[in-house]
């Protein structure tokens, strides 16, 4: 060991192992494409029992209690939308049959 040797040289890293996929499957082209190119689908996030997918810039439960509760209120949302358009709908017939009785 020399005696004025640089404390701060530092030293030379041990060359990584190539990462090792599992034998049994076939890496070709087309799976490395699927697998890893720009069409992946939904974010899907799952924490204990609970399961969310990312579409349309929000978080959207999939299972567990809070799913079954979403897809509850968004049925319920297009049948107050339905029923909201069918409202308008009648007050217009009514408005249009009262000019005619009027008139």
């Amino acid at each position: 060991m020399p005696l004025f040797s640089n404390k701060f040289s530092p030293k030379k890293t041990p060359t990584r192992k190539a990462a090792v996929f599992l034998a049994n499957k076939d890496f070709g082209p087309k799976c490395i494409e699927k697998e890893l190119g720009p069409n992946i689908g939904p974010i899907r996030l799952k924490l204990g029992d609970q399961e969310t997918v990312f579409k349309s810039g929000s978080w959207i439960p999939e299972s567990g209690k809070i799913g079954g509760t979403y897809k509850e209120n968004e049925r319920l949302k297009k049948e107050i939308k339905r029923l909201e358009d069918e409202n308008n709908l009648l007050k217009l017939k009514f408005e249009v049959l009262l000019d005619m009785v009027i008139n």
